[in-house]
């Protein structure tokens, strides 16, 4: 099977369920940010191998993937999706994050200034990941304004997560993991 489909050249994209769509549409909008996040901290992930964080950030791509699938389905569709064998972000996933959240800052030492990105490789990326996020953050808050498909999990799972980005590149800053990785 061919990567090339030619069924994009007119500017139209496929949606879940065999719908399509313009590629200017806010949803693919929002799918092509939350793309670029997995994208993102996988550059992070390939610069900290054998590493917890390296660990978190596997479980958190797959969990974007799923995101993504949830951002392209129309709200029509929104019930065939919850009865399909696609795995659905839930709580227990912003569970998740609030609990590393809740590890990192109880290993930190607080923060009492502002923070310039670039102390080492890593932490740099982890917080162009943190924009990339906000950036997916409100792409969702833009779509659940103009549907009745309400993203509410969606939106603060990606609040907890550039939360998360910004802990993990603070921990990086204060540990001597950047020397094991330079």
């Amino acid at each position: 099977m061919s990567i090339t489909t030619k069924s994009g050249d007119t500017g139209q994209t496929g949606l879940m369920f065999a719908k399509r769509t313009s590629k200017d549409n806010p949803r693919i909008c929002a799918c092509g940010d939350v793309d670029e996040l997995n994208s993102v901290i996988g550059i992070v992930k390939a610069h900290l191998p054998d590493t917890i964080i390296n660990k978190q950030i596997e479980i958190i791509q797959k969990t974007l993937i799923n995101l993504m699938g949830e951002i392209a389905t129309q709200p029509e569709d929104i019930t065939k999706y919850e009865q399909s064998s696609f795995t659905k972000l839930t709580k227990i996933n912003i569970e998740q994050l609030e609990k590393w959240i809740t590890e990192i800052e109880s290993q930190i030492t607080p923060i009492t200034d502002w923070v310039i990105p670039g102390k080492n490789i890593p932490s740099a990326q982890l917080d162009f990941s943190r924009t990339v996020c906000r950036r997916a953050e409100r792409s969702l808050v833009s779509l659940s304004d103009k549907t009745t498909n309400k993203p509410a999990h969606q939106i603060v799972y990606l609040n907890r997560l550039s939360d998360l980005l910004w802990l993990m590149a603070r921990s990086l800053e204060q540990t001597n993991t950047q020397k094991e990785i330079a």
